[in-house]
């Protein structure tokens, strides 16, 4: 029985895939805030918060093929009346993204691009949480697509499907 060489040659070099090409350019924090406006008093209290997260996305085109992707990560404490802590994170990438349909475009910038961000925002998250002194705060995983399909869903029933999404909304 012969043995088959798939391996390419100097004679026969390996053919790029063919397809839409993406790359990361940067992640970066662009914005960042912690605050306890009620301390020192708030840590007298018996912990029991409410927590809400608050999670918005942008996008901006840089120049042709280039965008800027933010997440806004914000998480809201309370005891009660009282905040305890306002966490606010913006987690941006830069992406190069090629040639590709519109509507795969957008799903790149409106969830594959989040999904990137949100372990840099929810460290940075835990981070300063651990700073204020706060018990351990851990994000559970965002399902991004679908925020996205509800925003995709949204726009269609307001006629504009096909547009590169610019701000999603949880």
């Amino acid at each position: 029985m012969a043995e088959e060489n798939n391996t390419p040659t100097a004679a026969e070099p390996e053919q790029a895939p063919q397809g839409a090409q993406f790359s990361v350019q940067r992640i970066y924090t662009r914005d960042i805030s912690f605050e306890t406006p009620n301390s020192p008093g708030i840590f007298q209290k018996e912990w029991k918060p409410e927590v809400k997260l608050d999670i918005d996305t942008r996008t901006s085109e840089i120049e042709a093929n280039l965008y800027e992707v933010v997440l806004s990560v914000t998480v809201t404490a309370m005891l009660g009346e009282d905040t305890a802590f306002l966490c606010e994170v913006q987690q941006a990438g830069i992406f190069a993204l090629g040639e590709m349909p519109d509507q795969n475009k957008a799903h790149t910038l409106g969830s594959f691009c989040p999904n990137m961000l949100f372990p840099y925002a929810r460290e940075a998250v835990s981070n300063l949480v651990n700073r204020g002194t706060f018990p351990p705060l851990n994000l559970a995983p965002v399902n991004f697509d679908a925020i996205f399909a509800a925003y995709m869903q949204k726009r269609a029933e307001q006629g504009g499907a096909t547009d590169t999404p610019q701000q999603l909304d949880s």
